[in-house]
């Protein structure tokens, strides 16, 4: 039997109302792997730094949004 991997669903930047996204949804807005994103956190380059919130990474939307230019 194979196991199937199912892709998660995002919804548009837009309308998200949460002030920030888990890695991989980061990811999906800009296009990003989330290894890639956590890279950026670890090396701390790239367009958007993260907030750490108990060990995790939170990522502003609000700055995903002004690296997109994508106004809300």
């Amino acid at each position: 039997m194979k196991a199937t991997k199912t892709a998660a669903v995002f919804p548009p930047l837009e309308a998200v109302t949460r002030p920030t996204v888990d890695t991989s949804a980061a990811a999906y807005y800009l296009n990003r792997r989330p290894q890639t994103m956590r890279t950026h956190a670890c090396m701390e380059t790239g367009p958007v730094r993260p907030l750490r919130i108990n060990g995790r990474l939170a990522w502003p939307v609000a700055e995903i949004r002004r690296v997109l230019g994508v106004a809300k």
